[in-house]
């Protein structure tokens, strides 16, 4: 899946309109899918596995559903298994009992997994039994190796696996490969169904043809509210219903029992209602005329709960406000599917704001980043929320404020490995994007200006854009050189230059198996700079002075 181009600033924006709506330094990093040697070789035998089978059983929404197939594959090419395509659980808080295919593009995954791990449409006729015991003991975090020794000698002896429960389970520090796979599966074979993707782009398209616009994942509904153990801030009526409904359900309320509602808001735990939101945008610059996209289900509230958002910013619309003629009859009882189309309007949008995290909010997180680096306002709670009750700051101490607050969260290239346990979903960098020289020329600089023509490389493709862009900076800036007077070159440079492409030619043909591919690089390089040196040495006399001394002689 793949976003519509990014609006370019327009002119008439005053400084602080240009500063919101400017896209993040993408510092060169590029999609890259370099699987190594061996995942390859196994891969071989693997994708061709037809008599061990991994049924897997996902629950929740669509980005806890997402989430569980992406961990589904892994597992799969962990125990060597064919995957059976996953069941979606009847979702009990919305009714939705959409099926794989009615939401993804069944044989898109397929085919995109094909070399990786065998995926079939159902269970062959030798392994049907009446009776299949499911596993649902799986604790968190659980590393490869586990996963092997719990079940690799149950699915040879069975032949079949059926697991349930898989949400978060599986350890988010795999070996690169795996990882890797990860996000071969998120951003390209998860691709929506057809149908979903043609809606879902062209109610982007109508926002997107009027200007920039910001998506918004406001998560106000009112299991939201019963979960965090929040107020709405709508009043104590509404306040009540919340109250009364939670007691009736108190398994709902997820962690931090011991915490009074102010502990909670100020410590991060709620999601930001429509007025937080409206101030937080206003003091990070953006115009009153912005348009916004609303993405989530019904708040709680309806219309009043928007209001205070609306106030500040008038041209706001909702993925029902952009459909016509009944486009979105046909999925109004299923809430996946309209979560996919709120899915791919968000990814077009030249800014997206989650109020509340959530699968979502690190889903866009990470396909906003392996696209292109597109801005993500990631909203610091914690630290933000103490000034928000200070009702003696100015509006122009506030919003310098917030600036600073968010000038490190806005979507720019965030390596995973800076903190433990991130999810490589969320922060592609650097498993599965690559640091390309910015400064260097590009051998197709077209194929990157639109994100949306950006291709994934694996192999030997991966290893061709990074040598291309490397060695041919050099051959592009030498042949640059060329036209410039010989007394500019520097010797000592192109001396240097010559020796360490001889190196590197030496070592591309004595390493096994030779490579060529670094071998044609170093060869190019080293001939223009034995010219340059050439330059160099007749500018300087040297070998007037061999010819003048030859004849004297």
């Amino acid at each position: 899946m793949v976003p519509l181009p990014a609006h370019g600033i327009a002119r008439n924006l005053s400084e602080e309109g240009k500063d919101f709506w400017k896209q993040p330094a993408e510092e060169g990093y590029r999609p890259c899918l370099d699987f190594g040697i061996e995942y390859r070789r196994a891969s071989a035998r693997i994708s061709k596995e037809k008599k061990r089978f991994l049924v897997v059983v996902v629950s929740g929404g669509l980005n806890q559903q997402r989430n569980q197939i992406i961990d589904a594959v892994v597992i799969a090419r962990i125990l060597e298994a064919a995957l059976v395509v996953p069941v979606l659980q009847v979702n009990h808080i919305w009714g939705d009992d959409s099926e794989f295919a009615d939401i993804f593009d069944i044989e898109h995954f397929k085919k995109t997994l094909q070399a990786d791990v065998r995926v079939v449409s159902s269970l062959p006729s030798t392994h049907l039994v009446s009776r299949q015991s499911i596993e649902t003991q799986i604790p968190y975090h659980v590393h490869p190796h586990w996963i092997r020794a719990k079940f690799f000698k149950q699915l040879n002896e069975e032949g079949i696996l059926v697991l349930k429960g898989l949400d978060s389970k599986l350890s988010k520090n795999l070996p690169p490969d795996l990882q890797k796979l990860r996000c071969k599966v998120a951003f390209h074979a998860l691709r929506f169904a057809t149908p979903i993707r043609e809606l879902g782009n062209r109610l982007a398209r109508r926002i997107w043809i009027e200007g920039s616009y910001i998506a918004i994942h406001l998560r106000l509904e009112k299991d939201v509210w019963m979960r965090t153990g929040c107020l709405t801030g709508l009043g104590p009526e509404y306040d009540a219903i919340i109250s009364r409904d939670r007691k009736s359900h108190p398994e709902f309320l997820t962690g931090k029992l011991n915490m009074s509602y102010t502990q909670r808001h100020l410590a991060g735990l709620c999601p930001l209602n429509a007025l937080e939101v409206a101030r937080l945008l206003k003091a990070l610059g953006a115009p009153r005329n912005a348009q916004l996209y609303i993405a989530g289900g019904e708040p709680f509230g309806g219309t009043r709960a928007l209001q205070p958002l609306m106030a500040e910013f008038p041209n706001l619309v909702t993925k029902e406000m952009l459909a016509r003629d009944g486009e979105l009859t046909p999925y109004i009882n299923k809430s996946s599917i309209l979560a996919a189309i709120d899915y791919i309007i968000s990814l077009s949008s030249d800014v997206f704001v989650p109020n509340h995290g959530g699968n979502m909010g690190r889903a866009m997180q990470g396909h906003r980043a392996y696209v292109g680096h597109r801005k993500y306002i990631k909203p610091n709670k914690r630290m933000m929320l103490p000034f928000f009750e200070d009702a003696s700051i100015l509006d122009a101490e506030f919003s310098s404020i917030m600036k600073k607050l968010h000038s490190k969260s806005l979507g720019q290239p965030e390596l995973r490995t800076t903190k433990r346990d991130r999810d490589v979903i969320a922060y592609p960098v650097p498993e599965c994007m690559f640091a390309a020289r910015a400064d260097v020329a590009v051998t197709n600089p077209r194929i990157w200006d639109n994100p949306s023509r950006r291709p994934y490389f694996s192999g030997q493709r991966c290893l061709i854009i990074v040598f291309g862009q490397q060695y041919w900076g050099f051959i592009a800036a030498a042949l640059a050189d060329m036209q410039k007077p010989p007394e500019m070159i520097s010797g000592n440079m192109t001396a240097v230059l010559c020796i360490y492409s001889a190196l590197f030619m030496r070592f591309s043909w004595m390493v096994q198996p030779r490579n060529h591919l670094l071998l044609a690089f170093h060869v190019s390089n080293e001939s223009v700079q034995l010219y340059q040196l050439s330059r160099w040495a007749k500018a300087q006399g040297y070998l007037q002075q061999k010819k003048d001394e030859a004849a004297s002689q």
